[in-house]
Order: C-alpha cells, then structure tokens, then sequence
C-alpha cells in the first residue's frame, strides 16, 4: 500500500478520520471512523477499512476531542503498516490572511491564533487538536485545510457588508463556509456539472452556495458559521437592531450574545428543545406545533435562498442537496422544493467527501515540497 494521508475532520461533538491512499489517480479511502458523541454520555466508536479486515461499531464515551484522537492513534498503530505521507486537518477559518490550504508551521499557527476573534468558537480546539496531533504524529508534516477557501472566488458584491471600507480592511467581510464540501461536490459532477448550480450543504450546520461554472458567486454564511438561514442551534441571518436591544435591555454582555446565537438559537430555540430534523420530524407528525415551526422555518428559509440564488445566476439548472440532512431526509428536500418548480431545476443528491478533498490538498503539497 503506497503512503498513507491521514485526515482529520473535527466538529463540536465528533471527529471523523481517514486514511487515503492514491488510486487510479484519486484518493481512496483505505480505513474510514468517527468518534461521535464526544463528552455526552451517549457516544459512539466506528471504523471500517475497505478490504473489510476492520469492521468496529460500538457505544464508548469519550469526553474530549483528544481521548478521540488518542483511540485514532492507537487503532493505526494496529492497524497501520505503512508511514504517513501527511497529516490534513479541516479548519473552518482562516480569517482574513489564510485563504489557501497550506502546510501548518509555527508562522501559521501564530496567525491561526491571531483569527480567533473571527471564530472563537471553533479555532481554540481546533487550534489544540493540531497541537496533540502533532505530537502524536511528528514524523509527517502536517496540512490546514481550509473552509474558506473555495470562496475565494466571491465578487467583492458577496462579500461586502454594507459598512464603511474600514472595517473590511479589518477583516470584516462575508467568508462563506463548506468550502470543501461544496468542492468535493463539484469534483464528482466533473463534466455533469451545469453552469448555474445551487449547492445546499444541510446538516446542524447548514448553507447555500451559488455556483456559475463551478465558482463560487455568492454563499449564505457570513463572517462566522453562525449567519445565513437558521441551523440545529444557530441563528443565522438576525436583525442587528435585534442585538442592539438586547444588549440594553435583556442584560446580555457579548459573551452571552456569541452563546445565545451559537448555541441557545435555531430548531433548538423554536422547537423548545430539540435539534434534530430527524426527532423534530417525528414530533412533527405527532402533531407538535413547535417542532413544526421549526421544520418549517428550516425548509422556508432554504427555499428562499435557493429563489435568490436562481435571481442571481439568471435560473437555475441543478440544486443539489448533501450534509447529513440533505442526503437523509425526504421530508425536508420535499418541502424545499414545493414551490420552486418554475425553476425548471433538476435535483440530486449527492454525500460530501470532505475527507477525500482534505486528502487529495494534502497529496498535492505533499508532492510539492
């Protein structure tokens, strides 16, 4: 087996890995696992390598990301008979000096810190689970891949907010988020791909692209992951006079705005409890009046998008949907797509292959060094 590229794909309660190896001029997914759950009580281990040696599911609780990536460790030292060409992490933000993937030294993680204030809440540990990483595996050089990225194509129309020049040379401009996925979509399309495309990445995190001939024009999220249409238990797009009132009235300093908005908002906030589409579909159809606010909130506020979208690019000739709502749920594409059918659009599903992309980056600057 030639070298393996080793990725590693964190999220707030989950740390997804892969080990690539070249094939056929592409990346293949070798051994694949997730360590969901990470410090609730109710987490699970799964791994699976593609010659169906490894096949491993089973409940097992691990508190942080690092007792994840410690179990990741320990499983490629058994299993893993082959140095690792590299190490690729999925970084969401880059803030406003690292728009391109590159290889992670001292200068980048200098910088990385220095972004913090664009994404506090998903640099630090991201930030961390480099260090322990390498650590663990300081004999590969490691790669930061960037969310961000893809949008580099953005016009500055998309990515301008309507505030004075200052504060866009601060950094305070629209980023837009999935990059990789939206990337990863893209490559399976290959020459299918149609010139105006609309990707909906839906999972707890969720937005829009607007695609024209595989660029990115324009993206739902903002500056942080928490704009753009409502998510598992995030705002999105909010009227700044609602902040503005209730940093007066509602005895709200900032921290407790970034917790409202991150954490305390979307289908959790209307549901008035739960942020899974797929217990708030159940609870739907037992009649629940708030988990069908919420559904519906959702759903509308992809169609709308999707309309705007179609304004922007001139129509629309494919929507695809991916992410772990996207691909999985019926209901919700059925409900987004009621009401949109003068568009003419086909529509498909397809999974993001994050991991893959991080991996085919990683195997590029590999090669580049």
């Amino acid at each position: 087996m030639n070298e393996g590229i080793l990725v590693l794909n964190s999220g707030s309660s989950s740390l997804k890995f892969g080990v690539f190896t070249p094939r056929d001029g592409d990346e293949h997914a070798w051994l694949s696992g997730s360590a969901k759950g990470i410090g609730r009580d109710n987490g699970s281990w799964s791994m699976k390598s593609s010659d169906g040696r490894i096949d491993v599911a089973q409940d097992h609780v691990m508190e942080t990301q690092h007792d994840a990536l410690k179990r990741v460790a320990d499983a490629l030292t058994e299993h893993l008979d082959v140095p690792l060409a590299g190490v690729g992490h999925r970084v969401v933000h880059g803030g406003p000096r690292l728009r391109e993937h590159c290889r992670i030294t001292d200068d980048v993680k200098h910088t990385l810190q220095e972004a913090v204030p664009f994404a506090p809440l998903h640099l630090p540990p991201a930030l961390a689970l480099i260090d322990e990483a390498q650590r663990i595996f300081a004999d590969a050089p490691h790669f930061a891949c960037f969310d961000t990225a893809f949008h580099r194509t953005l016009p500055e129309r998309a990515t301008r907010f309507a505030l004075p020049r200052e504060y866009a040379e601060r950094g305070v401009v629209r980023y837009g988020f999935h990059g990789l996925s939206y990337e990863s979509i893209v490559g399976v399309l290959g020459a299918d791909l149609p010139a105006r495309t609309v990707i909906a990445h839906l999972g707890s995190g969720a937005s829009l692209c607007a695609l024209e001939d595989g660029r990115s024009v324009d993206t739902s999220m903002g500056m942080t992951p928490a704009g753009g249409i409502p998510m598992a238990t995030r705002s999105g797009d909010l009227d700044p006079g609602v902040l503005i009132h209730l940093l007066r009235h509602a005895s709200l300093d900032a921290d407790g705005i970034e917790t409202l908005v991150n954490r305390r908002a979307g289908m959790k906030a209307l549901s008035e409890s739960d942020d899974d589409m797929q217990g708030l579909l159940a609870r739907r159809a037992q009649g629940d009046a708030d988990a069908s606010l919420a559904v519906d909130v959702f759903c509308t506020a992809v169609r709308k998008t999707i309309g705007a979208y179609a304004a922007l690019l001139g129509g629309v000739d494919l929507i695809v949907f991916s992410g772990g709502i996207g691909e999985h749920s019926d209901a919700v594409r059925s409900q987004v797509l009621e009401g949109l059918g003068f568009l003419g659009a086909a529509h498909r599903v397809i999974a993001t292959q994050e991991e893959r992309q991080i991996a085919r980056h990683c195997r590029r600057m590999v090669g580049g060094e």
